[in-house]
């Protein structure tokens, strides 16, 4: 491992959340030390005032809002340490470095609120077509504040490389503005052409922005980056930084993809910019991804979702009708189905990206078909495929046979064994690792984006998806999950079962603290 690797390893170790609880635990055991050497006198007494305490903390987590998940493992780390698990609950909760950044995206959020209301006869007419879906649409309308639309197109592309061609196409027809906001942007292949069409494109007048999370400063990109691009005409910005300082605010990434031309068009779905995501680097077997274009109505989510978080740290808000399309005749007025573009904040209630998972299982009727590259659910979600496999639903997930991360892996298995049972067919991707986050539903419903079915995603990160209802593309994604399929072998009781024991056992003792990881 180079110099350079194993410094910004250690930064992020002392800076994130593994040098927090490392801080913590040493507390805990120095007070231990403390009481054991020091205060055997006092002995009684420190123990009953241990014990209030570890009781209140109880009281005070199982009365917790959060999740089920999220409570039991606080119980656990509590029970077990108290010293060291109130106060890392208590440093979570206060939520460090988050409550101002919130109030200003909610602000911002108000800001733009006027030109994202739903119109009431795409409304009218779903409630005739399908009920159940109408009333995700009000959820999503009232409480996430995303419309759902009519008058859209959209284009699959099963893998990565089939979406960075049209990607480069559709900037080459950049006249007016290019938004572009990634988790991950690393030099290679992919970068070098795109960037190449920004400069030109910034040089003709077009107004570039690039919004990337502040994790690729340690690994892939230099912290003086935005200048260098700067000078190159390209308004560039870092999503919360990693900085020597304590906050929970290094917990909540952004992990959306999302790129923006002209307001007419717009793609997301799980390929970042790196040459992974398009297969011209090997990094675990074959990269198996997905991504979706949409032009039209609904495009303009997605002009404003950025403009949120880009504004979050301008003193001075955009004028956002500036970057809303006005030219109706060069837009589809005869599209299929429903479209409904999303974002989801871990800084509010709303657990946007679940209720829409959640809402898929709960209204199929005859199967469920997922991919994910991590399978680590929560109780709910848990429970919901479960339940669906139980009423004799098809409910088949996709996970990679070469995991990127081998611990999330074996914390995936701990799963296996009660979806098995339950009916829940599971499959790995032969060939390497599937990054993409789908789940279709009858032929009617499906979902691309960037949410995996883990903690992280579903309840830390930044996160955007696409809703579709009766759209064409729903036919495509299914093809595509048959066609993945083929390159997949079927995981049985037997494989699960017969996993080394202590492969089993790390995986179930990582499983009390999952929620956290």
């Amino acid at each position: 491992m180079s110099t350079k690797k194993k410094k910004q390893k250690w930064i992020k170790l002392v800076f994130g959340r593994t040098g927090v609880i490392i801080a913590l635990l040493i507390l805990q055991i120095g007070l231990l030390l403390l009481y054991n050497a020091w205060l055997q006198e006092y002995k009684a007494y420190l123990t009953s005032i241990m014990g209030l305490f570890r009781f209140l903390a109880v009281v005070w987590v199982v009365n917790d809002k959060t999740e089920p998940s999220f409570r039991m493992t606080w119980l656990v780390i509590i029970v077990a340490a108290p010293v060291f698990g109130v106060t890392l609950y208590l440093y979570v909760k206060m939520q460090v470095g988050t409550k101002a950044l919130n109030r200003r995206l909610m602000n911002i959020i108000r800001e733009t609120k006027h030109l994202l209301r739903q119109d009431e006869q795409v409304m009218v007419d779903l409630m005739q077509v399908s009920p159940l879906t109408a009333r995700l649409g009000n959820y999503m309308a009232d409480y996430a504040g995303y419309p759902i639309y009519k008058n859209t197109e959209a284009k699959y592309f099963p893998l990565g490389e089939h979406a960075f061609e049209e990607m480069k196409l559709q900037l080459e027809k950049a006249e007016k503005f290019i938004f572009m906001e990634f988790f991950i942007v690393a030099p290679g292949e992919m970068w070098d052409a795109i960037l190449e069409i920004l400069v030109r494109k910034a040089q003709a007048g077009v107004e570039i922005r690039l919004l990337y999370d502040g994790t690729n400063s340690f690994a892939l990109l230099p912290t003086d980056y935005p200048k260098r691009l700067e000078a190159l005409g390209i308004s560039c910005k870092i999503f919360a930084p990693i900085r020597p300082v304590l906050s929970t605010r290094q917990n909540n990434r952004d992990h959306r993809k999302i790129l923006i031309v002209d307001g007419k068009v717009a793609f997301t779905g799980g390929i970042n910019i790196g040459d992974e995501y398009i297969n011209k680097k090997v990094r675990f077997g074959h990269w198996k991804d997905n991504a979706v274009m949409i032009h039209g109505d609904a495009v303009m989510s997605f002009t404003l979702m950025f403009l949120q978080m880009w504004d979050i740290t301008e003193k001075q808000l955009d004028v956002f009708e500036n970057y809303i399309v006005s030219d109706a005749g060069k837009i589809p007025r005869h599209s299929d189905g429903y479209v409904l573009p999303y974002a989801d904040s871990p800084l509010d209630d709303e657990r946007v990206g679940e209720e829409v998972y959640l809402n898929t299982i709960h209204t199929a009727k005859r199967y469920v078909h997922i991919m994910t590259p991590y399978l680590v659910p929560a109780h709910e979600m848990l429970d919901s495929l479960k339940h669906a496999a139980k009423k004799g639903l098809d409910v088949k997930i996709v996970m990679p046979r070469i995991p990127d991360k081998w611990y999330v892996f074996l914390l995936a298995k701990t799963y296996y064994e009660e979806l098995l049972e339950a009916g829940v067919q599971i499959y790995e991707y032969v060939p390497g690792f599937v990054h993409a986050k789908t789940m279709v539903s009858d032929d009617r419903k499906a979902v691309v984006g960037t949410i995996n079915l883990d903690y992280r995603s579903l309840y830390l990160h930044f996160e955007d998806g696409v809703y579709f209802y009766r759209n064409q593309i729903v036919e495509q994604i299914e093809e595509d999950f048959q066609q993945t399929l083929k390159s997949c072998e079927k995981v049985s009781l037997v494989d699960v079962r017969s996993l080394v024991w202590y492969k089993k056992l790390f995986g179930r003792i990582i499983r009390l603290v999952a929620p956290l990881m």
